[in-house]
């Protein structure tokens, strides 16, 4: 079978986006992908759609999409590859050149080698056998999560003695988040150190909505915590982020959080919220998850090539 290879433009963010829910049906059981969020990635200021992103086509229907960034500013770079399961030929066509292309990324770093580093479902539609060929290795697993939302018994938490929750509602409480960030998730595997503007780009804020971002501070430590969620996802709310420092952490405070958002959501008449986790996090996240009613929608595997 011949297909056409060519580089993604921002007009084709609809098909794209059309593949990622059809591969979302098959790994998944439902669509849970939305165009603003592969708008999103199309229009990251990292990437050079002419050289960092590739389609394939069959005819006029695409088949497989990959895209390219490189945020470490040294040997790591991150790819997606996407392709339907009757087109693994279409597949192979793009790794080739994403490995090229991530190879030259390190080395414009300065790097000796690339370490690429991809995500995908534990039952993907990739042949795996396709990258572990070229020397792919999983390297790290993560469940998302999701929980019913019941508006009669998710409410706000009252607080306990000492403890605030307050929403981000100024330039200076995101500044805030920003450093609670970059300190709770500092040890954290696939943590990349982030400038604040980086950071804004990463979590969409000129579309964010901030009144779905919390800070929690105590008497004794300041601001100490945060959660970041979402409610522009059509499958369900999404919690994207939450972090504690460690030096707050084990008293309650991410549980606290977790409430906060569930509450929200469950106010506004979301049935479903989700969020993502490393199933090796050392800070006691999945356990957290679990006892806040969390359990296992799909899981995601983190492959890594090392190329030189």
């Amino acid at each position: 079978m011949s297909y056409v290879l060519r580089p993604a433009l921002l007009a084709d963010a609809p098909a794209i986006t059309e593949l990622l829910n059809t591969v979302d049906e098959i790994e998944i059981g439902r669509r849970e992908t939305d165009l603003h969020t592969v708008e999103a990635d199309l229009k990251r200021p990292d990437i050079d759609l002419e050289r960092d992103s590739w389609l394939a086509f069959d005819g006029d229907l695409l088949v497989a999409y990959g895209l390219l960034w490189d945020d470490s500013g040294d040997e790591r770079v991150d790819i997606d590859h996407y392709v339907l399961p009757d087109h693994q030929a279409a597949g192979e066509l793009l790794l080739e050149p994403m490995h090229t292309r991530a190879l030259d990324k390190a080395r414009a770093n300065c790097a000796a080698k690339a370490v690429v580093h991809l995500h995908l479902n534990t039952e993907p539609t990739l042949d795996t056998a396709l990258i572990k060929a070229r020397g792919w290795q999983v390297v790290r697993r993560y469940h998302v999560l999701r929980r019913p939302l019941d508006p009669a018994r998710d409410l706000a938490p009252e607080p306990p003695a000492g403890v605030r929750i307050r929403p981000c509602a100024t330039d200076a409480d995101r500044e805030r988040v920003h450093r609670l960030y970059q300190a709770a998730f500092a040890e954290h595997f696939d943590f990349q150190p982030r400038t604040y503007e980086q950071w804004l780009h990463d979590v969409d804020a000129a579309l964010l909505d901030w009144s779905l971002v919390w800070i929690v501070s105590t008497e004794e430590s300041g601001d100490a915590g945060f959660l970041i969620s979402r409610d522009d996802r059509e499958a369900t709310g999404w919690i994207r982020s939450i972090g504690v420092l460690r030096e707050a952490r084990g008293r309650g405070l991410g549980a606290l959080l977790l409430r906060q958002a569930f509450a929200a959501f469950a106010g506004r008449g979301r049935d479903t919220v989700g969020l993502g986790v490393d199933t090796a996090n050392a800070t006691g996240a999945p356990e957290l998850y679990g006892r806040s009613g969390m359990t296992l929608h799909f899981a995601v595997d983190t492959w890594e090539a090392v190329l030189s």
